[in-house]
């Protein structure tokens, strides 16, 4: 999709329209390449696919467009130049490998339209076939991501974090994905009031032309984890005219309802909501706690009332798999009429 001279706003409004007026955002990256056999507890998690086993990282990308994802995002979460360093590579690899993350889920589009199989869900517009609109979304993961401590779970960074440093750590990779391919730029599991601002600050800084979404984390409904109201970092969202899209990703759905309400209240801007599981993650021993999670069928029931409320983009964080996307789809959209068998094409 072309982007010169589109403002941000009326771009994902358009492509809002073609999906048929709400989007499918992909599910848990990691949860799914886990179950393809990696093990991710290292510092850079799923980044360290980059390296490792790229073909996985596309084989999990083609899992959600093949349950009808609209918006795929990147390995890149977690992948910034000081972690690959630390791991003994050139800054040179680094900033290639961060690229190479969006070739990656872009080569991943191109074969999942190029193959058009019959579960591919693409739309019958008056007669004809049209491929099923498809983004490509270049995760810029918080600095707590990086930290790889847990911190982008409570956004308590500490007195020496201040907004230049914060700008400085995300400016190159900001850069360089920026100019990678990529349809639009997810800063996600934003934290604290801060960071977003620094975002802001770098995208008019840097004159980033592309859109981007702000997705902030909760864990309890009213503010993002530092405690920060969410009405107020929202706010910076809606004031940067490069921010296109506002939402919430890795939140216990329970909480979903409230801060779409909040949201809502601050800005005109589409609302993307993509939660977690609703489990809880413990971050000294690094892992979920199952126990309170809820099942696929649960979390989509939810998804009617988020749509009715005002939220337009819909996906799954940690711990969520393409069944809860494809599920997530087929509430969104009466695939009845949209299947095509292959004796039909």
């Amino acid at each position: 999709m072309g982007l010169e001279g589109v403002e941000p706003s009326v771009f994902v409004s358009d492509f809002l329209a073609k999906c048929g007026g709400y989007a499918v955002v992909d599910g848990g990256f990691a949860t799914e390449l886990e179950r393809h056999g990696q093990d991710l507890n290292d510092p850079l998690w799923s980044a360290k696919c980059l390296i490792s086993s790229p073909h996985l990282v596309r084989r999990v990308h083609l899992d959600y467009l093949d349950a009808g994802a609209n918006v795929i995002i990147t390995a890149s979460y977690q992948a910034t130049i000081q972690g690959f360093e630390a791991k003994g590579l050139s800054t040179e690899e680094a900033e290639t490998l961060i690229s190479r993350s969006v070739e990656i889920a872009c080569e991943a589009r191109q074969i999942y339209h190029d193959k058009c199989t019959k579960d591919s869900w693409d739309f019958l517009v008056d007669g004809n076939i049209t491929r099923r609109p498809v983004l490509v979304a270049a995760s810029v993961g918080s600095y707590g991501a990086y930290l790889a401590d847990g911190s982008e779970y409570t956004g308590n960074y500490g007195d020496s974090v201040t907004l230049e440093s914060l700008k400085d750590f995300h400016r190159r990779r900001l850069q360089i994905l920026a100019t990678s391919g990529a349809d639009l730029i997810a800063f996600e599991t934003i934290p604290n009031k801060l960071e977003a601002q620094a975002y802001a600050e770098l995208l008019e800084e840097e004159g980033i032309d592309i859109p981007s979404w702000f997705s902030f984390t909760s864990k309890d409904g009213i503010n993002v984890v530092s405690g920060d109201s969410i009405c107020d970092c929202a706010s910076i969202a809606d004031s940067c005219k490069q921010v296109a899209a506002v939402g919430i990703n890795c939140t216990p759905p329970r909480f979903i309802h409230g801060l779409i309400l909040s949201i809502r209240k601050v800005t005109n801007k589409p609302v993307v909501i993509y939660p977690n599981s609703g489990e809880t993650y413990d971050a000294e021993r690094k892992t979920w706690v199952k126990s309170t999670g809820v099942a696929d069928e649960d979390f989509v029931s939810y998804v009617a009332k988020w749509r009715d409320i005002g939220a337009s983009l819909f996906g799954g964080c940690c711990r969520t798999t393409p069944n809860t996307i494809r599920a997530i789809s087929r509430i969104l959209f009466d695939k009845s009429s949209l299947t095509l068998s292959k004796a039909d094409m």
